[in-house]
């Protein structure tokens, strides 16, 4: 036999803080050098010329610029095309 008592379950502790993932600094912003401009879960945005993206995916800024946000095609390993936002520093 069991020498503790049984005891209820848990229900409500699987919960986290949220990332604070996003845009820090947007397009027209000046900015200085290593400074944050995105933070993301995976590269759903690209680095572009000016700025440089870190192993957990964020981008910074390489230089002291003005930040600008373009739209390009990044073709995949398919040779397929899609639309993504890059993020450069001028």
């Amino acid at each position: 036999m069991s020498h503790v008592k049984a005891g209820g379950t848990a229900k409500n502790i699987h919960n986290s803080p949220g990332q604070r993932l996003g845009v820090k600094r947007f397009g027209g912003q000046k900015v200085r050098t290593s400074e944050v401009l995105v933070r993301q879960t995976g590269s759903t945005k690209i680095s572009g010329p000016g700025t440089y993206i870190s192993g957990d995916f964020t981008i910074h800024a390489a230089i002291d610029g003005t930040v600008v946000f373009n739209k390009v095609r990044k073709s995949r390993f398919t040779g397929k095309t899609t639309p993504r936002t890059q993020v450069s520093v001028i």
